[in-house]
């Protein structure tokens, strides 16, 4: 039987080209503004349902834990029914739940269907990078990434800026809803954007084809190291920003909600650092980028110990740029390895951010514990451990072999 010969990936000057990288841009921006919008809320949802610190943090572990399992179904999935219909609508679901969940009475209500909207927004996450990796073409492919991940640095700045400047004003009810507005209107726009799929080759959900390709997903010492990285960084992370939005309201900043939330900005950062560290490691390898990227993670969390506004704005910004340019690049690095394995990237993508959103769930909700215990310098603490742990990681990708064919893990001849 003669193999289709495909159409070549789209490039830039492609209308296509434009219309995908603005589709994804934007659709990152809903899906992470509507998992993160509660974060800088923590404070008014603690008092409005009378919970501790630890607990108000569930409102976001929830979600992503929902989103871990979900990841699981929607990439293996992916690869026999297509990336475009399981992207257009769960990204819909996902926002009209955000959209109910303003209005949810009770605190056991509000869980639950923050759990409900993080196991519908992760059809999206699930494929997209596998989306582009098949749709643009290859020289192109690690910036098209970049650019969706800086889409998703602005969409976690709007939902925590955006929420918090409404619930200053509106209360947090009016600040979820408005999310989950500007999401609807986003993912009918995703649904117009998206050309139809020109390179997508279906893997039948075949029993063994399945267990195959988790044989091979699973099982490479490099891709498992590379999860390993998504889980501490991204734990890191949110443990810092759920540590942020009490410390950033006690003493002595004592700031509002609003006034708190404008530190996000500094999300802008991130949506510049992604695809830039994209480009770099398409010109000297992942390798190099990846632990650069994680030393500056680690220094921005040692300017937050400082207790001065100044210097903890500076090491937040700091922390951002450092994260969403080690992220970008990893989960570029997992798309590009797997490829070179066989089919079945959207079962690595998905495995790539299962523990990527555990280690968000896991330790976001650790870090209202340090917070209760230790204050700043425990939450600082943890995030600087788990940095630590993902840089050292990232040094031991040095002693892998390399994946033969078109190899991402080092810089083109």
């Amino acid at each position: 039987m003669t193999t289709p010969v495909l159409p070549p990936g789209w490039a830039p000057g492609d209308p296509a080209y434009r219309r995908i990288t603005l589709a994804l841009f934007l659709a990152g921006l809903a899906t992470f503004a509507l998992v993160y919008c509660t974060q800088p809320l923590l404070p008014l949802l603690a008092d409005a349902f009378d919970i501790t610190p630890a607990a108000s943090t569930l409102s976001l572990s929830v979600t992503t834990m929902a989103m871990g399992v979900a990841l699981l179904v929607f990439g293996p999935l992916s690869d026999a029914v297509g990336r475009l219909a399981l992207m257009r609508i769960t990204l819909l679901i996902a926002a009209l739940i955000a959209v109910a969940s303003a209005f949810a009475p009770s605190w056991w209500l509000l869980l639950t269907l923050r759990a409900a909207l993080g196991f519908a927004v992760a059809g999206l996450p699930a494929v997209a990078t596998a989306y582009l990796r098949e749709e643009i073409h290859p020289d192109w492919a690690t910036s098209a990434t970049g650019l969706y991940i800086g889409g998703t640095a602005i969409g976690g700045m709007s939902g925590r800026l955006i929420t918090g400047l409404l619930a200053q004003d509106f209360g947090w009810r009016v600040a979820l809803g408005g999310i989950g507005v500007m999401s609807v209107v986003i993912a009918i726009g995703l649904g117009v954007l998206l050309p139809s799929a020109r390179r997508f080759t279906p893997t039948p959900l075949r029993h063994g084809d399945l267990l195959d390709n988790a044989r091979r997903m699973v099982f490479d010492r490099g891709l498992l190291t590379l999860y390993a990285i998504g889980f501490c960084a991204m734990g890191a992370f949110v443990a810092a920003f759920n540590g942020l939005s009490f410390r950033l309201a006690a003493p002595p900043f004592d700031l509002a909600v609003g006034t708190a939330s404008l530190v996000f900005v500094t999300y802008l950062i991130g949506s510049f650092s992604s695809p830039w560290a994209g480009r770099l490691a398409s010109r000297y390898g992942f390798r190099r980028v990846v632990p650069a990227a994680l030393t500056i993670f680690a220094a921005g969390v040692a300017l937050t110990l400082v207790p001065d506004l100044t210097f903890v704005v500076i090491g937040v910004g700091v922390i951002t740029f450092g994260f969403f340019a080690a992220h970008g690049t990893t989960s570029g690095w997992v798309t590009a390895r797997a490829a070179n394995k066989g089919r079945g990237t959207g079962l690595t993508g998905s495995l790539y951010l299962t523990f990527y959103y555990a280690g968000s769930s896991v330790c976001g909700a650790v870090a209202g514990t340090a917070w209760s215990l230790g204050g700043w310098a425990a939450v600082a603490g943890l995030a600087g451990s788990l940095v630590a742990v993902a840089l050292l990681l990232a040094l031991s990708m040095r002693r892998v072999q390399l994946v033969p064919a078109h190899d991402y893990d080092q810089p083109p001849p």
